[in-house]
């Protein structure tokens, strides 16, 4: 769904979530809770406050955050259960086409992520390239707890801000 700053400024709670809901992984209560910051000059003012949300809520709230995203290349994608924004970030990295050995890396790092973390790794896979994102769980896994709950926040934010301008449109967007 396409739509534009103006629109989202003047959109009710309901629409305004509709719209930019998906932003943050199957946790639309970021974008209702932002809404009542309008209007966003920009979309990186929109994305700014969204983020905000995220950082200043509980605990357990950023934590539910973190557990809605699936594994890279994991049982979620396999199945054909992945939101399309997740499926089309793990596409664009070539998760969906795995080697078997790279399948076979993929599932025992996040089968020790989950295990060290308790939560699924999280990176902006746009960013990256399969070799880049199997580097950097190898270099997360080596982070304490508190450190990685605060590297998959950040991680979600950069996912969040891709997601929007995708929405809205390029940065400055009106």
């Amino acid at each position: 769904m396409h739509t534009n700053l103006a629109a989202l400024n003047a959109a009710d709670r309901d629409a305004f979530v509709a719209a930019v809901g998906h932003a943050f992984e199957r946790s639309p209560w970021i974008a209702a809770e932002a809404w009542e910051r309008r209007p966003f000059a920009t979309i990186d003012d929109l994305h700014r406050e969204m983020a905000v949300t995220m950082w200043d809520a509980p605990a357990s709230r950023k934590l539910a955050l973190i557990d809605a995203h699936p594994d890279l290349a994991g049982k979620a994608a396999i199945a054909g259960d992945l939101t399309a924004d997740s499926a089309n970030e793990q596409a664009s990295a070539g998760m969906d086409r795995l080697s078997p050995e790279e399948f076979a890396a993929f599932t025992r790092l996040n089968a020790a992520y989950r295990d060290r973390f308790g939560f699924p790794f999280i990176i902006c896979v746009r960013e990256h390239s399969k070799g880049s994102i199997l580097a950097a769980f190898e270099a997360r896994l080596a982070h304490d707890r508190d450190a990685e709950v605060e590297a998959a926040l950040a991680e979600i934010a950069k996912i969040a801000k891709l997601r929007l301008e995708a929405t809205i449109g390029a940065p400055f967007a009106t």
